[in-house]
């Protein structure tokens, strides 16, 4: 017999609670994107003020690419660690110690002691590192959390909502960015004799303390979130902490979730990654990680060489209005294409499915990159006019609209619904952090692979995307399963091949 109090959360109508807890764990994402979008223009700070006289005011590939991956490698790390913890030790009580440790690390991005180039590097490094491990613990929360919470009928919109918060962490990037710009570059009074200013160097660091704002203020609600009803009585089998738990937070009678009996202490029927967990989930396991792994090279590839490919000669520009264009272009994609693209995931996921968006997304991002290499000698020749070169930009927006639009979410959704409680945070954990090794290729490999002869690299490059996006949508295709409109306990029941569901082996009341 199914447990009343999952039964519940399944049909339950959406309230207020689905919608704070949105916000709650999306600022974590938030924080994520607010980093890895500013970053490129911190990095144009840094080139203008310690390359001054060396590499023309650019900071070097190899050093944008080492920043890039440490903050990414930081971030494998803590999607297996907190991903892990989430099943052994419940996911409330580390989810505030992810977001303290983004918030805490953001500040110290800004802070990074002394003001000679290595020092800065070194100590910026650090920093990062630290703050992509928090990140990366949240991405396995934030995820299992809401997924345990929604209803089976919205659940993929509200998971997906939650990742749109990073259309929000991106734009909010821009925007301060832009803001901190204009306000130092009135206070230096436009154009000085100096183009880089000795404020200047403040000015990035601020841009960075800044993104920890939001997160921070998240953090007393993330405390006073219980546990998950399906954690307390799937894992802890806790049924009446569960009940009691769920009736704090949703507009639920207590008659209509308390059960009859309780549920009786239970040995796991399998350990993690032992034969009969690779039997019944290796299949859904290797889809999430492959699939996650190369959407995550195409989408941060796009990411770090946004700014090559919108490369123009500073002339008689300050360091400010430099960045400040920059900032600027990103937010036009922001809002033209990334938002756009996150927005349709919430309103379709649930009506046209996980499976079908995805592969949608794998291969228009595939026809958009194989159009960009083909044509990238026509749009990179500098006799174009300017109109001419905002085809290009459109044609690149739209690779971030589908990749939102399309894997880029559903990746993140798919996780945390295809596997059983007490594996579910350490599965998409694990499928995360395989997506991430994807971004250090991505945004490491691409950089020195258009490093050497521009037209040429740069054509390889966008073919070479365009393969990895089709590779994406037939993985899709033969292995990820469709989730949509089904309870989280049938997603668990359809694997077992013995013959008795996970939902018995969860829900059965004795």
């Amino acid at each position: 017999m199914a447990l009343k109090v999952l039964s519940a959360l399944d049909l339950a109508r959406t309230q207020f609670y689905h919608f704070k807890a949105i916000i709650i764990t999306g600022m974590g994402l938030f924080t994520d994107a607010y980093d890895l979008f500013s970053i490129p223009l911190v990095m144009t700070f840094i080139g203008r003020i310690y390359y001054e006289k060396h590499d023309k005011y650019v900071t070097p590939p190899i050093v944008v690419s080492i920043m890039a991956a440490i903050a990414l490698v930081g971030t494998v790390i803590g999607q297996v660690v907190f991903g892990r913890l989430g099943d052994l030790v419940g996911r409330r009580r580390v989810y505030g110690i992810a977001l303290m440790i983004m918030v805490l690390s953001s500040i110290g991005c800004g802070f990074s002691i002394c003001t000679t180039r290595s020092c800065v590097l070194v100590s910026l490094g650090l920093f990062r590192f630290i703050l992509g491990f928090g990140v990366g613990g949240d991405y396995p929360l934030s995820a299992t959390i809401m997924s345990e919470y929604a209803n089976k009928r919205t659940r993929g919109s509200f998971i997906a909502a939650v990742f749109s918060m990073q259309g929000f962490g991106i734009l909010v990037a821009s925007v301060v960015t832009m803001v901190v710009c204009a306000i130092f570059n009135r206070a230096a009074n436009g154009a000085p004799k100096d183009p880089t200013p000795k404020e200047a160097d403040i000015a990035w660091r601020l841009i960075l303390m800044l993104g920890a704002i939001p997160a921070g203020l998240t953090f007393y609600w993330r405390m006073k979130m219980p546990e998950t009803p399906r954690y307390t009585a799937l894992v802890e089998r806790n049924i009446i902490q569960a009940v009691m738990d769920m009736e704090k937070v949703m507009e639920v009678p207590m008659s209509e979730i308390v059960e009859d009996k309780l549920l009786p202490p239970s040995p796991l029927p399998y350990p993690l990654l032992s034969k009969q967990f690779f039997r019944l989930h290796g299949r859904d396991l290797f889809s999430c990680c492959f699939t996650w792994f190369l959407v995550d090279i195409v989408f941060y590839s796009s990411n770090f060489f946004q700014s090559r490919i919108y490369l123009e000669e500073n002339g008689d520009k300050n360091v400010y209005q430099d960045v400040f264009e920059a900032a600027k272009l990103q937010a036009i994609i922001a809002l033209c294409s990334t938002i756009p693209g996150y927005f349709f995931s919430v309103y379709f996921i649930d009506k046209v499915g996980r499976v079908k968006i995805q592969m949608m997304g794998f291969s228009l991002m595939a026809l958009v990159f194989l159009v960009l290499g083909i044509t990238y000698n026509y749009w990179d020749n500098k006799s174009n006019s300017h109109k001419t070169k905002k085809g290009f930009l459109v044609l690149y927006g739209l690779t971030f609209f589908f990749a939102n639009f399309g894997p880029n979410t559903t990746t993140f959704i798919v996780p945390a619904e295809l596997f059983p409680a007490r594996f579910r945070s350490t599965c998409h954990g694990i499928s995360g952090a395989i997506g991430k090794v994807g971004a250090i290729i991505g945004s490491v490999g691409f950089v020195w692979a258009s490093d050497g002869v521009q037209t040429l690299g740069m054509t390889i490059s966008l073919i070479a995307l365009a393969g990895v996006c089709l590779l994406g949508m037939a993985i899709t295709f033969l292995f990820t399963p469709e989730t949509m409109g089904r309870s989280l306990e049938e997603n668990e029941s359809e694997n077992d091949v013995l013959g008795r569901s996970l939902e018995e082996n969860e829900n059965e009341v004795y």
